[in-house]
């Protein structure tokens, strides 16, 4: 039975050979028919925009929209191609005038209103931006619209609403947007901050460390609602707690767990916990804050030592220039040479500490737990970084 069997895919084999190579021909010969039916400005267009000749494009769609002017395809091309170059209001009305059609079908009329509304949020329309895309029934949308939305509550800091989107937008795709509602909820508890609302403040830091137990910004808020009431060991205690979400963030808190440790009359303790943190996780932020420190508890003769020790460990223009310092300060010294010595460590760090977004590369020179650029959370690292062995790693790159 078995031979019989492979004989008989024998004799079938060469049948779906040649009924595929027929449906080959046949799928050929209807995009031939069809690339014809294109008016020959649509693929001028196409070369156009292949060269990043865009107004040269737009030229060229426009004159095949006016020669197939029933075709959908053509006017979102176009409509597309005035976003780009930042022509919106041409946008919107190519596809207001094509609303204004009667003979369109729903779904075509769903996908101008898609496209109209992108023109709208391009345009920063928000307003009615949103109106449209939450028109939007058509399943095809539904996700789209939603990421469209999130958007617009975001820019307009309307964080209630981005958590209420993000959250759904989080069940429809499977894509978990957990990092960002923790986001949101911060920012409400800022709100409640700025009001001096403190209860309400911790219920939303709550919330953010529910959506995601790793949200570092969460518990650094709580201490601040903390010390500002002066409960600093309760302050302390929240600030410690970034050792074991993400330990690199401790930089951010290392000065303020200082003053509440001093105002707690606990400065000691603050100190060696410091200096226990810089063992263990080498950070350069926490080396600066403990040198200020010490420098001014314990004095020149403390912070020198402090520096070289940490200078042999982990050699750094910065640390350099605190040894020069502290030395300076512990001798007494008015010399010309150590001056000069500092002057050039300090023209040589300049401005090149900064913090770079790994998402788009924006440099800022303070951490913000939003990218100003691109708007992305949490796309800032924990250290700041040398800009100049930043930019010779771009240069390589770009030679590579």
């Amino acid at each position: 039975m078995m031979i019989e069997f492979e004989y008989w895919w024998l004799l079938v084999l060469p049948l779906f050979f040649t009924l595929g190579w027929i449906t080959a021909r046949v799928d050929i010969k209807q995009l031939l028919s069809e690339s014809t039916t294109l008016p020959a400005a649509y693929f001028k267009g196409l070369n156009f925009l292949i060269g990043d000749k865009h107004d040269k494009a737009v030229e060229a769609f426009s004159e095949a929209v006016q020669a197939n002017s029933d075709s959908l395809e053509l006017h979102f091309a176009l409509g597309s191609l005035f976003r780009r170059t930042g022509e919106t209001n041409r946008a919107i009305n190519l596809h207001v005038n094509l609303l204004d059609k009667k003979e369109l079908t729903e779904p075509q009329r769903n996908a101008v209103k898609a496209e109209l509304a992108q023109d709208y949020l391009k345009a920063g329309l928000f307003d009615r931006a949103e109106e449209l895309f939450k028109g939007l029934e058509d399943q095809r949308y539904k996700q789209p619209a939603l990421h469209a939305l999130l958007e617009i509550y975001v820019r307009e800091r309307e964080w209630a609403q981005a958590i209420t989107t993000a959250t759904e937008l989080e069940r429809l795709s499977g894509v978990p947007f957990r990092v960002e509602i923790a986001q949101y909820y911060c920012e409400l508890a800022m709100n409640f901050i700025i009001t001096q609302n403190a209860d309400a403040a911790r219920s939303q830091l709550a919330l953010a460390l529910d959506a995601n137990k790793n949200c570092i910004r969460a518990n650094v808020l709580l201490g601040d609602i903390e010390a500002i009431a002066g409960q600093h060991q309760t302050a302390i205690s929240y600030w410690k707690q970034i050792e074991f979400q993400q330990p690199e963030y401790l930089g951010l808190v290392a000065g303020k767990m200082l003053k509440s440790y001093r105002a707690a009359n606990l400065l000691k303790v603050g100190l060696a916990q410091l200096n226990t943190y810089i063992e263990t996780y080498k950070l350069s932020s926490l080396m600066s804050v403990l040198y200020e420190a010490t420098l001014i508890e314990e004095g020149a003769i403390s912070a020198a030592k402090l520096a070289r020790n940490e200078l042999i460990r982990q050699p750094s223009l910065t640390t350099l220039d605190q040894l020069l310092q502290a030395r300076a300060m512990a001798d007494d010294l008015n010399n010309q040479d150590v001056q000069l010595m500092q002057q050039t460590v300090r023209n040589a760090i300049g401005n090149r500490a900064a913090y770079h977004c790994n998402q788009c590369g924006f440099r800022a020179k303070q951490y913000h737990w939003q990218c100003p650029a691109c708007n992305a959370w949490e796309s800032l690292p924990a250290e700041p970084s040398e800009a100049i062995s930043r930019e010779m790693t771009v240069k390589k790159s770009n030679q590579k």
